[in-house]
């Protein structure tokens, strides 16, 4: 990524994880019947959320992260000709820690 983007307070960027475009049977899914994926890693995160107090809480997330995140969440974008989400970090539904990515269970299956 050439351009270099930092979001502000509580927000973080994120890349969606591309699903397989194949089934296991070999049948090939197309765009428009697959739902866009609810997993992505974290491209880059702000500093935190600031209290009413006027003190930075660090985010729980953080950079290469795996997360899971609601199907409606966030904003989409496209910077250098690539799509990313922002959203809150309050909108991330979980860390993935431990799994493979889909990317290689795709490869595997095949």
């Amino acid at each position: 990524m050439a351009t270099k983007f930092t979001p502000l307070h509580d927000r973080i960027l994120v890349r969606r994880v591309e699903e397989a475009e194949t089934t296991r049977g070999g049948i090939i899914i197309p765009d428009s019947a697959k739902d866009k994926p609810q997993e992505g890693e974290v491209i880059s995160a702000g500093k935190g959320k600031i209290s009413e107090e006027g003190k930075v809480r660090p985010l729980d997330v953080k950079e290469g992260d795996r997360i899971l995140f609601g199907k409606y969440s966030g904003t989409e974008i496209k910077l250098d000709g690539e799509d990313f989400i922002i959203m809150r970090e309050e909108e991330v539904l979980g860390i993935i820690t431990g799994a493979p990515a889909k990317k290689e269970l795709a490869g595997a299956r095949k």
